[in-house]
């Protein structure tokens, strides 16, 4: 016993395979600890289906891709519509780009309707085209312009109250004539011209404000007494009329009075303007200039 070899110590005899079952289709009885209680189904029993073998020529690069004619014939043809509208855009801008030179060189100013914003009908910029020493006798000259479409305006409300009263309609309906005639006539005949002779400089733009601004002046003037000429003057909210109702029709009167109290303040305010730009008319030589544009 003592002279036997052991050649190793640590056999505990046949050696046990626990996956040699496996090969044969049998379970085994061999535990692993809880990685090994459960069971693995094999590939045969599995529910998933293997995936189709790819094409032979999957990775190639070089490969063609098959596209079908007409979609490549619809492509070219929305290709070249494509490039026909591009061309005609840059036509278009460069008639457009063309006439702006040609129109800067002549002198003419391009105008964009700016006003009123929320339904543009004129162009109004008296901050960037006026002149920075003249913008502030600008901006009046532009409240005499809207007073005296308010002016009308009232004058419109107070023919309405007196035609409600028993007044005759015709005075309402030349109160509304003033006001199509007068607002776009006052625009055209002096406030544009002033608004170009500040913007340009020219002389003869001023004589044309100087001619129909005085007959602005006038027509307001004639408004604020409303003389009985027409309907008795009835249809001006002006003070004789307004002394004539006051004391039948208490309502009809008070408003007339205001239109009274309107149409001389925007006489009051128009003398100043004609004032102001008579005076820089004169004092920047521009009275001189249309003196020898008139000579010649």
């Amino acid at each position: 016993m003592a002279g036997r070899y052991d050649p190793n110590p640590f056999d505990e005899g046949d050696e046990v395979n626990p996956f040699a079952a496996s090969d044969q289709g049998k379970g085994t009885n061999y535990s692993g600890g809880s990685f090994y209680t459960s069971s693995v189904p094999s590939a045969a029993n599995s529910r998933l289906s293997p995936l189709p073998h790819e094409p032979a020529d999957y990775y190639d690069k070089n490969g063609s891709v098959d596209v079908p004619l007409d979609s490549a014939s619809a492509l070219k043809k929305r290709e070249r519509e494509l490039q026909a509208r591009e061309a005609d855009l840059k036509k278009r801008e460069e008639i457009v780009r063309r006439k702006e030179e040609a129109a800067a060189r002549a002198g003419i100013t391009l105008e964009e309707k700016n006003w009123p914003p929320f339904f543009p009908i004129i162009h109004h910029d008296i901050a960037n085209e006026i002149p920075i020493h003249l913008q502030k006798l600008q901006y009046v000259a532009f409240t005499t312009y809207l007073g005296l479409v308010f002016c009308l305006f009232w004058n419109i409300i107070a023919t309405t109250t007196a035609w409600i009263k028993g007044e005759d309609p015709q005075i309402w309906f030349l109160s509304l004539i003033y006001f199509i005639l007068g607002v776009p006539l006052a625009y055209v005949l002096w406030y544009r011209p002033l608004y170009r002779a500040f913007r340009n400089e020219s002389a003869f733009k001023f004589g044309w404000f100087f001619l129909f601004y005085l007959l602005h002046i006038a027509f307001v003037i004639f408004a604020a007494v409303a003389p009985p000429i027409v309907f008795k003057g009835k249809s001006l909210a002006g003070i004789l009329p307004a002394v004539d109702l006051v004391g039948d029709q208490a309502l009809v009167g008070i408003f007339y009075f205001i239109g009274f109290g309107l149409f001389c303040f925007e006489a009051l305010l128009s003398f100043w303007v004609i004032q102001q730009v008579y005076m820089y008319f004169r004092g920047s030589g521009r009275a001189a200039e249309m003196r020898r544009e008139a000579g010649r």
